[in-house]
C-alpha cells in the first residue's frame, strides 16, 4: 500500500473523514458536501499523527529543503507544525486567522526573522482561503513563504485557482481521490456512489 493510501486508511478508520454521498452534509457556506473532515481527532491516535507528521517531514525535505522555519496555522495546524518543526529540527511559529484584540495585537506568535525561509502548515485544504491569510500574515513581516503542506485536500478547483492567483505551491500527505480509492476498496462505498463522490470534487456547487 502507498503511504498516501495507508494515511486515508488511517483518516477512514479514525472517523476523522465520514462519507455520506447519499445524506450530504451542509457546510458552512452552504454547500452540500458528501463528505465531511475534522482532522483534529488525528492527535488523539498516536500512530496516525506519527504518519502525518513524518508524511509532512518528508514532502518539506522533497519539495523545500531550504525551509528555515515551520509556521502552524491556528487552531488545527498548531500540533502537527509542532511535530514536524521537531521532526526537522527547525523553530516553530503559528498564525491567528486575525490578530488578537489585546496586548500587543499579535497574529503571529514565535520568532520570525524578516529572512526566513517558511513552510505553513495545515490540516485541510479546500479552497485555500484560510491557509493563504496566513502566507498573507508571513509575508507582510518580510518573511518568504516557500510553500503550504497539509494533511488532506479536497482538491478542490478552486483551490488550484487560488494558489495560482498567490503564486504559490502546496502538497499533501494525501487526498479526496485517494481517500475514495481506498473507500470503495474498503466496501465503505459502492461504485454508484464512488462517481458521486467524484462529480462533487469536479463541481461541489452544482452537485446533488
Amino acid at each position: 500500500m502507498e503511504f498516501e493510501q495507508i494515511v486515508a486508511n488511517d483518516l477512514l478508520r479514525i472517523k476523522a473523514v465520514t462519507l455520506r454521498p447519499d445524506h450530504p452534509f451542509t457546510w458552512a457556506s452552504g454547500i452540500k458536501a458528501p463528505i465531511y473532515t475534522d482532522n483534529r481527532l488525528t492527535i488523539s491516535y498516536p500512530d496516525v499523527r506519527q504518519h502525518i507528521y513524518q508524511g509532512m517531514s518528508d514532502l518539506i525535505r522533497r519539495f523545500y529543503g531550504e525551509a528555515t522555519v515551520i509556521a502552524g496555522t491556528a487552531t488545527a495546524g498548531i500540533p502537527h507544525a509542532a511535530w514536524v518543526a521537531e521532526e526537522l529540527g527547525l523553530p516553530m511559529i503559528y498564525v491567528r486567522s486575525k490578530p488578537k484584540d489585546h496586548g500587543q495585537g499579535r497574529q503571529i506568535e514565535g520568532v520570525l526573522v524578516p529572512d526566513a525561509k517558511v513552510v505553513v502548515i495545515d490540516d485541510l485544504l479546500s479552497t485555500g482561503g484560510s491557509v493563504l491569510n496566513a502566507v498573507k500574515a508571513v509575508q507582510k513581516e518580510g518573511a518568504e513563504v516557500l510553500g503550504v503542506v497539509a494533511d488532506f485536500s479536497y482538491q478542490l478547483p478552486a483551490l488550484d485557482e487560488n494558489f495560482a492567483v498567490a503564486n504559490l505551491t502546496y502538497h499533501t500527505v494525501t487526498n479526496y481521490t485517494t481517500l475514495i480509492e481506498v473507500a470503495e476498496r474498503n466496501h465503505m462505498v459502492t461504485y454508484a456512489q464512488k462517481d458521486s463522490l467524484h462529480a462533487w470534487r469536479k463541481d461541489p456547487a452544482n452537485w446533488g
